[in-house]
C-alpha cells in the first residue's frame, strides 16, 4: 500500500512544475515591458497590423471589469487560490488536472501579486485589426495561463461528466 503522504507529496510535482515557469515567464515580461516600454505611448509592432507590445495597466480584472476595486480583486483571487488548492487535494490523481491547477496557480498568483504591490496589473499583449482600429483587450502571460488552465479544467470536468452519464 502506497503512503498518503507520499503520493501528495509525489503529486505535487507537476503542479509546482507548471505554476514556477508561468511565475517567471509572467514576471520577467511584466519586468521587461516596464523597464523598456514607455507605458501607453509606445507601441512595438511584432506582427504590423496584428499583434503589438503595449505598456498598458488595468486596474480591474478580465476586460477592465471591476475596475478601481483593488481590494475585492485581491479577496477574488484568495478565494481563486482556495478553489484551486481544493481541487487540486480533490483531483491529485489526474494528471490533467495537476497541470490545469498549475496553469491556474501560476496565472492566479503572477496577477495577484501585481495587485497586491502595484495596485493594478501590467498588460502589454495586443492583437486586432490596427486599419480598423480593432483591438482585442490588452493581456499578459499571467493571464494566458489562467485562460488555459480553465479550458483545461472544464475539458476534464466535461469528461468526468460523460463518463458517469455512461456508466
Amino acid at each position: 500500500m502506497q503512503n498518503p503522504k507520499k503520493s501528495t507529496e509525489r503529486n505535487i510535482i507537476p503542479l509546482i512544475c507548471v505554476a514556477i515557469p508561468v511565475l517567471i515567464l509572467d514576471w520577467g515580461t511584466k519586468w521587461l515591458v516596464q523597464n523598456y516600454i514607455t507605458q501607453a505611448t509606445e507601441v512595438i509592432p511584432i506582427i504590423p497590423g496584428f499583434f503589438n507590445l503595449r505598456h498598458d495597466r488595468n486596474t480591474g480584472a478580465a476586460f477592465g471589469v471591476l475596475a478601481g476595486h483593488r481590494v475585492l480583486l485581491i479577496l477574488i483571487t484568495i478565494v481563486a487560490l482556495v478553489f484551486i488548492f481544493s481541487y487540486y487535494l480533490r483531483f491529485r490523481e489526474s494528471r490533467w488536472m495537476q497541470v490545469s491547477l498549475g496553469f491556474l496557480l501560476g496565472g492566479a498568483i503572477g496577477n495577484f501579486i501585481d495587485r497586491l504591490y502595484l495596485g493594478e496589473v501590467v498588460d502589454f499583449l495586443q492583437f486586432g485589426i490596427v486599419s480598423r482600429r480593432i483591438f482585442w483587450p490588452t493581456f499578459n502571460v499571467a493571464d494566458v495561463a489562467v485562460c488555459i488552465g480553465a479550458g483545461m479544467l472544464i475539458v476534464y470536468l466535461f469528461r468526468i461528466r460523460n463518463q458517469d452519464q455512461e456508466a
